[in-house]
């Protein structure tokens, strides 16, 4: 037997030699993460719903998966991270990620654009940590217009392009209910599905966060003389500490049941700037697209990298976001437009629902596991 032939030997026979447990877990384990990360990265990604911002579209407690084919996935901005984790570390808190390497936006091909009521899984523009834009924290609202479109908001109905937009199912409003003096039966609201609400000062009347649903099967009950929306009238402009974006009364004087109209800025379109309306476009310049800005309201000229200009073109799209529970949601009427770039995904369908008031089996809303997310309209 040759010199060659022995060593050839040897080496099968170290190569057929077990591994270890502790490696053969170390490896299953890594590949493991490695497999989820991938697919939370560039498939889809898990998702709670912790507000009430979205009732009774989606509820507390539920949990969805959200897509990241369908406008295709955005390619991580910020890649040095903890792997699974957010913004923040598991167990024991502080940052999850190391901005040591910074990658521009790029996003891959998707299956679909943004479209008119999609509801969309997006990083908060307003999210004032210092974060990364990958990094910052995740909201859930309905895309109610897109780049491009005309938005008005006119006594809490909203319209796109001179069109009122749908109805949806689960779309509410704040109302306040007066009764003959009687109370509502808590049973009945139970079976309504309405929340108990807030009692007023005054007997017989009632605060409650209700469907259009709703409001026709309370106004039904024989003690219930008046069911009626709780709107802000136009030029009724919001306390201050609760402003409206663009938050410039004089120019813009807006609340949440009206405010527009607004164009959304589309890549590539060219507004005219003038002192009257930076206030719209003053977040998108400095901190979405890096530029600086500066102006002086005595001679009107406006500044943008040391050039003085009355024009300005977008160079990403931006949408308007808006929470189904009208009266109780934070969205773009206080923060206004949401970049492209803050785009993470569509929400998908709802594998699990989690009520956390209900008791023993009721815990779990077994309709909603495994229910797709449509865009349900009543018109």
């Amino acid at each position: 037997m040759t010199i060659l032939t022995k060593k050839a030997e040897q080496k099968k026979k170290i190569g057929k030699r077990k591994k270890s447990k502790l490696r053969e877990w170390t490896e299953a384990i890594l590949f493991a993460v490695i497999v989820a990360v991938l697919i939370r990265t560039f498939l889809f990604e898990a998702y709670t719903i912790p507000t009430p911002s979205m009732e009774k579209t989606l509820l507390v407690g539920d949990f969805l998966f959200v897509s990241k084919l369908h406008y295709g996935a955005r390619i991580p901005m910020t890649p040095l991270s903890f792997p699974l984790a957010h913004n923040t570390m598991p167990l024991i808190g502080g940052k999850s990620y190391l901005t040591w390497i910074k990658l521009p936006y790029m996003r891959l091909p998707g299956f679909q654009p943004i479209r008119n009521n999609d509801i969309v899984v997006f990083n908060w523009p307003a999210d004032m940590a210092s974060r990364p834009v990958d990094k910052k924290d995740n909201y859930i609202k309905r895309c109610m217009a897109i780049a491009g479109d005309t938005l008005l908001v006119s006594n809490g109905e909203v319209f796109i392009n001179g069109k009122r937009a749908p109805e949806f199912q689960g779309a509410m409003l704040d109302y306040f209910v007066t009764t003959d003096g009687q109370p509502i039966n808590q049973k009945v609201l139970q079976r309504l599905d309405i929340d108990p609400g807030m009692p007023m000062n005054r007997p017989g009347m009632y605060y409650f966060f209700l469907t259009q649903a709703q409001v026709q099967e309370l106004s039904k009950l024989p003690n219930v003389k008046s069911v009626v929306p709780n709107l802000q009238q136009r030029n009724e402009v919001q306390p201050l500490g609760d402003q409206i974006f663009p938050y410039d009364p004089q120019n813009f004087p807006y609340n949440l049941d009206n405010c527009g109209p607004l164009v959304i800025p589309k890549a590539g379109q060219t507004v005219t700037l003038n002192l009257n309306n930076l206030a719209l476009y003053e977040r998108i310049i400095t901190r979405y697209e890096g530029h600086t800005l500066d102006f002086d309201r005595k001679t009107g000229k406006i500044i943008i990298d040391g050039k003085e200009t009355n024009q300005y073109t977008f160079r990403m799209n931006y949408y308007w976001m808006m929470g189904d529970n009208r009266h109780n949601s934070l969205d773009s009427r206080y923060w206004g437009f949401v970049p492209e770039d803050h785009i993470v995904g569509k929400a998908w369908f709802i594998w699990m629902s989690w009520n956390k008031n209900g008791s023993f089996l009721d815990k779990i809303r077994w309709n909603r596991l495994f229910s797709a997310i449509h865009k349900k309209s009543t018109v």
